[in-house]
C-alpha cells in the first residue's frame, strides 16, 4: 500500500509538473490531484524536494534492473536515458527549478549505484579499500552525471546509444585502470 501511494503522489506530481513550474506546486495541489490529505504525504515525503528525489531514485531501480554489471552496465545507462527522455516533462521542470547542485545530486545518487556495483566487481581480485572504491565511484559518477546534464541541457536531441556509446569509449578500460592504480597504491 505504501508504494502505492507513493507512486499515486509521484503520478500526481509529474502530471503537474507537465503544467507548471515547481515553483508554483504546492503539496495541496498534489494531494488534491490524486485525492488524498496533506497528512499521507507527509507520512511519506518531507517535503516535495524529497519525494522528487524518490521518483529519481525509483526511475533510476527500474532503469538499472538487471543491468548493473561490468557486462551491462551501458545497457542500464541507456535504459535511464530512455527513462529520461520517458519522464521528460518531470526532468525538465525539475532542471529548470532547482539549482544545478540539486539536479546533479539527485542523478549523482542514482549513478553511483551503478557505478559502485562495476567497481566492487572489478576490484574483487585486488585489495582496494572500501575508501578507495568509493572514490573511484564518485570520480566516474561525476563524469557520467555531467554528460547527462549537459544532454538533458540540450534537449536530449543525441539518441541514448550515441550518448552512452560516446561515455563507454572514453572509459572503456579506465575503471580496471584506476582500480589496479590505487590497489597499487593506496590513498592515505
Amino acid at each position: 500500500m505504501s508504494k502505492l501511494t507513493k507512486r499515486a503522489l509521484a503520478a500526481s506530481l509529474k502530471k503537474l509538473l507537465a503544467q507548471k513550474p515547481l515553483s508554483k506546486i504546492t503539496i495541496a495541489d498534489i494531494t488534491e490531484d490524486c485525492g488524498m490529505n496533506r497528512m499521507t504525504f507527509y507520512y511519506h515525503f518531507q517535503d516535495i524536494y524529497d519525494l522528487i528525489d524518490w521518483i529519481c531514485q525509483e526511475e533510476g531501480e527500474r532503469a538499472f534492473q538487471g543491468r548493473k554489471g561490468y557486462n551491462t552496465w551501458q545497457e542500464g545507462f541507456i535504459a535511464l536515458c530512455h527513462a529520461v527522455i520517458e519522464n521528460q516533462a518531470f526532468i525538465l521542470g525539475v532542471y529548470r527549478s532547482v539549482q544545478r547542485e540539486q539536479v546533479e545530486n539527485y542523478l549523482g545518487r542514482v549513478v553511483y549505484r551503478l557505478l559502485l556495483d562495476v567497481v566492487e566487481e572489478l576490484s574483487q581480485p585486488y585489495s582496494l579499500s572500501e575508501q578507495d572504491r568509493a572514490y573511484i565511484t564518485n570520480f566516474y559518477k561525476h563524469a557520467f552525471v555531467g554528460v547527462m546534464l549537459d544532454w538533458v541541457r540540450d534537449g536530449m536531441q543525441a539518441p541514448p546509444e550515441e550518448v552512452v556509446g560516446r561515455v563507454s569509449l572514453m572509459t572503456r578500460g579506465q575503471l580496471l585502470l584506476a582500480i589496479q592504480n590505487l590497489a597499487a597504491h593506496p590513498l592515505p
